[in-house]
Order: C-alpha cells, then sequence, then structure tokens
C-alpha cells in the first residue's frame, strides 16, 4: 500500500502545481489607449479598438487626459496608443520622437485643417435670415483689432471674444501665442472653453442665434460641414515661426498659419517593439474624411456613443479598413459585426 500512497501524494501534489500555475498565469494586461475628448479622436480611438480586439484578442481600455498630458504617457509607455495624433506639433511629442521614445503611424486622416473662422454672415450677412454684414471687410487676423467690437465680450465689453480650445490642447498653447504675436492679446478676452464639447455648443449657439462668433477649429468635424464658415488668412506657413508659436515659454512669438496637419496614429516605442502585427496595421489606416465627417455628424446630432458609431462605420465601409487586416483577423471582425 505505501507505494500506491507515494503515488497518490505526488499524484495530488503534482495536480496542486498544476492548478496553480493555472491560477497564477497571469491575465493579458489591456493597451491603455489615450480617452480623446474631441469627436473624431474618440471615434477613431473606437474604431482601433474594435480592431485590436476583435481582430487579433487583445483587451484594451482608455486612460483620460489632455493631449499634453497623453503625450508625455505615451513617451513614458503610461499608454501605449494615441488614435488621432497631430504629429510634430507640440514640443513634447518633437523630443519624444527625436529620442525614439515615439512613433507617428500612418497619414490617417488626410486634407484636415486648422484655423481661425468666423460664420459668413459676419462679412457677407444673411438676408434670408435679416442679417446685415458687421464686419464687410474682414478678410485677415490683422483687420481683428478694427472689429473688436463686432465680437464683444460680454464679462469684458471694452474687448472681442475669441474661442480657444480648451486647456491642455496643444493648440490652446498655439492660439494664445497666436494672440500675442498678431498684437491681439489686449483687444481680445482669450477665452478658453472646459472641453470641446463646450466649445461646439458655444460656437453652434452663436450660429443658431445669428450673432457673431470668432474661433479656433480644425476638420475633420461635423461642425466643419454643418454652417457656412469662412477662415480668416494668415501669415504663410513658417517653420521657425511655429516653434516660437508651439512653446508656451517663448516671450516674443511670431505669427505664422499652424503647420500642414499630419495625423497619424501615436504609438509607445514597447508597443512599436511588442506589437508589430498591430503597428502593420496601424500604417496602412486610411480614413476618407468625408466619410468621417458623415459618421462624425450623425454621432454629434443623434448623440450617439462613439463605440456604436464606430461599429456603424466598421459595419457600413468595409471597402474602408478590409486591406489593412490580414485575411484571418479580416474574418473575426467581419463576424463580430
Amino acid at each position: 500500500m505505501y507505494p500506491i500512497k507515494r503515488w497518490l501524494g505526488h499524484a495530488a501534489l503534482a495536480l496542486g502545481l498544476l492548478v496553480q500555475g493555472v491560477q497564477a498565469a497571469p491575465e493579458p494586461r489591456p493597451i491603455h489607449f489615450g480617452e480623446l475628448t474631441w469627436e473624431s479622436g474618440s471615434l477613431i480611438t473606437e474604431v482601433l479598438r474594435l480592431l485590436v480586439e476583435q481582430g487579433y484578442g487583445y483587451p484594451t481600455d482608455t486612460l483620460p487626459g489632455s493631449t499634453v498630458s497623453l503625450e508625455a504617457a505615451l513617451a513614458r509607455n503610461d499608454i501605449q496608443v494615441i488614435g488621432e495624433e497631430w504629429a510634430g506639433r507640440s514640443p513634447a511629442w518633437v523630443k519624444a520622437e527625436s529620442e525614439g521614445k515615439v512613433f507617428g503611424l500612418g497619414d490617417t486622416v488626410k486634407h484636415a485643417d486648422e484655423g481661425w473662422w468666423v460664420p459668413d454672415y459676419v462679412i457677407h450677412g444673411d438676408p434670408a435670415r435679416g442679417i446685415a454684414p458687421l464686419a464687410p471687410d474682414l478678410r485677415s487676423v490683422a483687420d481683428l483689432p478694427r472689429y473688436r467690437e463686432v465680437f464683444r465680450d460680454a464679462e469684458s465689453p471694452d474687448k472681442g471674444r475669441f474661442l480657444n480650445s480648451p486647456s491642455g490642447w496643444t493648440s490652446e498653447i498655439v492660439n494664445t501665442q497666436k494672440l500675442k504675436a498678431y498684437g491681439l492679446d489686449d483687444s481680445y478676452v482669450n477665452f478658453r472653453t472646459g472641453s470641446g464639447a463646450a466649445l461646439d455648443a458655444e460656437i453652434a449657439s452663436s450660429i443658431r442665434r445669428g450673432k457673431p462668433v470668432l474661433f479656433y477649429y480644425w476638420s475633420p468635424t461635423p461642425l466643419m460641414g454643418r454652417y457656412k464658415l469662412v477662415r480668416l488668412e494668415e501669415p504663410p506657413f513658417d517653420a521657425e515661426a511655429w516653434k516660437t508659436l508651439s512653446d508656451a515659454k517663448n516671450p516674443s512669438p511670431r505669427g505664422s498659419r499652424s503647420m500642414p496637419a499630419r495625423l497619424s496614429v501615436g504609438v509607445s516605442a514597447a508597443f512599436h517593439r511588442d506589437y508589430p502585427e498591430l503597428v502593420a496595421v496601424f500604417e496602412k489606416v486610411d480614413l476618407p474624411i468625408e466619410l468621417l465627417n458623415t459618421a462624425l455628424e450623425k454621432m454629434s446630432t443623434t448623440r450617439q456613443p462613439p463605440r456604436e458609431a464606430a461599429r456603424e462605420f466598421l459595419r457600413n465601409n468595409p471597402q474602408v479598413w478590409r486591406d489593412w487586416l490580414p485575411p484571418a483577423q479580416r474574418e473575426k471582425v467581419e463576424a463580430s459585426l
């Protein structure tokens, strides 16, 4: 009996170790995406997450932060992916990229743009709505000092109001520096909205009421296709001037049109090394701006959750994304939709 007992003891020990080993097997760590608060950023993030989760079986989540803090987190690998990175714009990104800590993959949305805008009726009027032109000669940022009363700030009526990006966005730094560079910081209030949604609401409310409004904005966005807007002229893009605009501490910024946009998928160096199969996918991402704007318009007007909008975009536009994936992963994503 002794040998049998010993065998049973060994078997029990082996089983215990096996169970312990199974229990100790770590869960796959999620890939952390930056949680972007503007509409195109949130939609693109969810499109990428669905491809990663459904096509490759990797868990993902999102972590919040401003664009500046998310870029710093990406360089530390605290997050691994930023779905919509305006690559090369912020000093933090440029430094991290030069040190090999971050990578901008692909050219994800072509013809994206940004600038300072006013509704068309501010310049040309709108007879159908009974709106007379209030700034008929407004063409350039250089014309803004004489029109500050048109864009009067309710809380500082001796100044105009400029609607900037939310604090923490790279564009907020650039716009603040532009106000100085164009000599407008004494005649215009630098009004920072609390979020991208708040900026949208402020602009849309003014346009619905036929009121003059001066604001920063960008594409791809639903708002750009919803209203007739005029972009104000700025000096041509100058790379050296841009450095002074993107540096919040530069005391003497010089005016320039913003850097030509290149939207990419931002990834950390560790992600670039550890997930070559996903890098290959992200390098192929190409979202037609017209289709993207259409999806963003529906997401905005119906208050569709970004995750649901992303599923609908993938389901309705297989011709856009099928070639990004190998056949096996493509079939998994199609089955999940």
